[in-house]
Formats: structure tokens, sequence, C-alpha cells
């Protein structure tokens, strides 16, 4: 009856966690997307905190406020005008667009012409009952594009103090997270109702994939659209910036990433007589932006996380389909958390399993 008792008081704590911990998420729901990131920033800079900490010992909050000044001037304030120029280009072309001076219609037809008689026959055989039609089909691709883009800039500008509320309290979140860091991880892993070895081993994965994900794919990615919008500035491309803005998005993909904007523009370089400029286009994914991923990201991340590209490809692509730009670590996070907890339970069933061998 006492053992009956309980595990029927247990059951009730229990209930009680999940119920007030779904509270809580419905209290904060609006600030989950701050929150996760306030998290990813204190993960990747706690290193950058031990660092100040050691230089000022005993005075964590004097730490914590060095590096959130740090963060703000080495990465967001570079971010924000960033973005501002990518908004200026991206109106540039969209003005363009309406205007009639930017059609891609006309390019995909210069593409076309310019392509041997049995690719083009093979093109308009694939999907394609006429050039017209393909014409069409990419004019009305770029149009639903360009109306969402317009779309999703006015409602940021219409969201601005939400935004700007969500991102004070992401920093100031990410200064408590990166000072109490060192007490909160652990009382969290004590916390989970796994064994101490196996929360300890999933909170490591965890953080490893944060770190690769972040530090690894996002910096290689940025450095790639960084080259990506350095040559089509050189071959005279019109926004460059904004083409490399876009490569760095595409780039966060793993190996098709960057090649689905150079390999299109090179292309059209061939096919309209830029001979040079296409020949710098294609060199440069190839040689150089190809191969900034392969050298890069094992120094930026120093040990793999087990993730096989294809996983890390469709995850990301899921994650970014269900909650947005967080999708991007959420997808190849929870990709990396389901490897890590079947690789301890396949541990632990072969460790209790008797050796026939």
């Amino acid at each position: 009856m006492a053992v009956n008792r309980e595990r029927v008081e247990n059951g009730g704590l229990i209930a009680l966690v999940v119920l007030v911990t779904l509270a809580l998420l419905l209290v904060v729901s609006d600030f989950i997307g701050a929150l996760l990131w306030a998290a990813l920033a204190a993960i990747l800079f706690q290193p950058l905190f031990h660092r100040l900490l050691a230089r000022f010992p005993d005075r964590r909050n004097t730490a914590a406020a060095l590096a959130i000044l740090i963060i703000t001037v080495a990465v967001v304030i570079p971010a924000i005008i960033i973005a501002s120029l990518v908004v200026d280009q991206a109106a540039g072309v969209y003005s363009q667009m309406l205007s009639g001076q930017i059609n891609f219609g006309l390019y995909f037809e210069q593409v076309h012409d310019a392509l041997p008689l049995r690719l083009q026959r093979l093109l308009d055989n694939s999907g394609f009952n006429s050039l017209e039609q393909a014409q069409a089909s990419l004019a009305r691709a770029v149009g639903s594009s360009a109306s969402m883009l317009a779309t999703r800039a006015l409602s940021i500008g219409a969201n601005a103090a939400g935004f700007l509320l969500a991102f004070g309290v992401g920093l100031y979140i990410t200064f408590f997270l990166l000072r109490d860091g060192d007490d909160i991880g652990p009382a969290i892993v004590r916390a989970m109702p796994l064994e101490r070895s196996v929360a300890e081993r999933l909170a490591d994965k965890f953080a490893a994939v944060v770190r690769a994900t972040i530090k690894g794919s996002g910096i290689v990615a940025l450095v790639q659209g960084a080259i990506g919008a350095a040559t089509f500035w050189v071959v005279g491309l019109p926004a460059a910036l904004l083409w490399g803005v876009l490569m760095a998005i595409a780039a966060l993909l793993p190996a098709i990433g960057p090649a689905l904007i150079w390999a299109p523009v090179g292309i059209y370089l061939l096919a309209t007589g830029a001979i040079w400029q296409a020949a710098i286009v294609i060199l440069s994914g190839v040689l150089v932006i190809g191969l900034a991923d392969n050298i890069l990201r094992p120094i930026l991340v120093g040990r793999d996380t087990g993730i096989p590209d294809w996983l890390v490809l469709v995850t990301t692509l899921g994650g970014i389909n269900l909650v947005g730009l967080s999708g991007i670590v959420v997808g190849p996070l929870a990709a990396g958390l389901f490897i890590a907890a079947w690789q301890v339970l396949t541990e632990q069933r072969l460790g209790d399993a008797p050796d026939t061998e």
C-alpha cells in the first residue's frame, strides 16, 4: 500500500510539473524565439565570458556586461548595417522588376537560346510545353516571391516595436544566462528524469550541435556569402550584396547550398557572352566558395557532431518550414539529440546484454 501511495504521489507530482511547464510556455510563447536565441548566444559566447571573468575575478556582472557590449558591437551593429543595405538593394531590384528594367522571362529566353538544340528540346519537354509557358511560370514564381518579400517587409515594419521588444528581452536574458550559466546548466542536467551519465551526454551533444550549427555552419555561410558578394561585385552584377546574402542563406544547406546562387549566375553570363565574368564566377564558386566549407569548418567546430549531411539538409529545411528562421538551429539540434539518444540506448542495451561472443 505504501508503495502504491508513493507511486500515486509521484505521478501527481509529475502531472503538476507538466501542467505548470505548459502554462509557463503558454505565458512566454510570444518570446520563445528570443529565449531560444538568447540560450544559443549564451552557449556560443560562454568562452568569451570566461575569458573576461578571468580578467575580472569575482565580478561576474562586469564580465557579463562586457560580453554583451562586445556582442553588440561585433555582431549586432554590423548585422543591422548589412540588413539595411540589403533591404535597400532589394527595394531597388523590386522597383526595377515592376518597371520592366529587370525581366526574368527575357533572361530565361537568352539562356534558352544559347543552349544546344538537344538541351532546348529536353527543357521544353520536361514540364514546359513551350518557351512562353516556361517564361510565364518563371514570371509567376518570381512575382509570388516578390509579393511575399514585400508582405514580409511590411509586416516587419508594422511590428517594429514588437521586434525591438523581443530583441531587448533577448539581450537581457543573454546577460543572465552568461552570468549564471555555470549554475543553470548543471541544475538542468540534475533535474532531467534520466540517469546522470545519459543526461550529461545529451547535454554535451546539445552544446556540440549548437556550436557546429552556429559557429560552424553560420560563420562558414557568412564567409561564403561574403566571397560571393565580392565576386559578383567584381564582375559588375547589380545588387551584389543582396545576392551575397542570398548565397549565405543558401549556404546553410550542406553541399548544394552556395551553388544554388552562383551556378545560375555563371550559366547566365556564359549564355549572354560575358565569358570572362562567367569564368570568374564559376572558378570562384568551385575553387574558393566550395573549398571554404572544407577548410573552415574543422577549424571552427573542432570535432564532428556525427550528423550526416543529408540529415542536416532535411532537418534544416523541415525546421525552417516549421518554426521559420530558428529552424536553422532547431532542425539540426533535433537530429543531433535523436542520434545521441539512440546511441545511448544502444550502448545501454549492449552493455546490459550478456557477452555471447
